[in-house]
């Protein structure tokens, strides 16, 4: 086997996550970051820690199921903490981690731009949609 330099080692890394590239794994963690509960997560909890009764509350629409998953994934990923508190009733805490705060940024700024621009979508899908 032959012995790589510093730099061969980091541009072979940087080989093993192209996006672009079908096996890679870094494929696999865009997948679970598109998804619109995972977004609305990140930026809920940017406010800080949150009991599951409160994100439920704030994420209308979302089912128990998809909530519980949604949480379990992100705290595998290491992008959240579950802290579960011994008191009657138990209380569970979700808290981001740095990683995760550092992707809610991103995620905050990807919701506000579609809140503020969703007229000019609305407008370009009645334009499409009247011409096809």
């Amino acid at each position: 086997m032959a012995t790589q330099t510093a730099q061969q080692r980091r541009d072979d890394a940087k080989l093993r996550f192209d996006a672009y590239l079908a096996g890679c794994p870094s494929r696999r963690l865009l997948d679970r970051i598109a998804d619109k509960w995972v977004a609305l997560v990140l930026k809920s909890l940017a406010a800080g820690p949150q009991r599951y009764s409160d994100l439920a509350r704030q994420l209308a629409g979302v089912s128990q199921k998809m909530l519980t998953q949604t949480l379990r994934n992100l705290e595998r990923d290491g992008l959240l903490t579950r802290t579960v508190t011994a008191e009657v009733p138990v209380r569970v805490d979700y808290e981001l981690t740095p990683l995760g705060s550092s992707l809610g940024q991103l995620l905050g700024d990807l919701k506000s731009w579609a809140e503020e621009h969703m007229p000019d979508v609305d407008e370009a899908r009645q334009r499409y949609d009247r011409r096809t």
